[in-house]
């Protein structure tokens, strides 16, 4: 079994930043991708970013030069540095792994409000 465990969100104005954690723990030899994806309110589910196991890294275009995402390897954990927040940031965000043997896993997502 594999348990993810996300912190950081929040309510924030916009412009403001902040930072998401997704830690990784359980039956994992390897981690094969992790990143995040988001839910509005009346809205479907949307990628947001992702790191590969060698460190490539994609974002959706709606976030691009203002979301960073970095991955400790040793730790199994990845972060998303969200800056310059919009209010249409504002969303359940989810971390999403991939293990090595393609097992596809979700945290239990955290709520990002974005104030205007």
């Amino acid at each position: 079994q594999v348990h993810l465990v996300e912190s950081g969100g929040g309510l924030v104005q916009a412009g403001e930043s902040l930072r998401l954690s997704c830690a990784a723990s359980g039956s994992i030899f390897s981690i094969r991708r992790m990143g995040w994806y988001r839910q509005a309110p009346g809205k479907q589910r949307e990628w947001v970013a992702h790191i590969g196991s060698g460190g490539t890294i994609g974002y959706a275009d709606s976030v691009k030069g203002r979301f960073t995402l970095s991955r400790d390897n040793a730790k199994n954990t990845a972060y998303l540095q969200m800056n310059n927040l919009k209010p249409e940031d504002t969303a359940v965000y989810y971390c999403n792994v991939i293990s090595d043997l393609y097992n596809v896993y979700w945290g239990q997502g955290t709520q990002v409000t974005v104030s205007s």
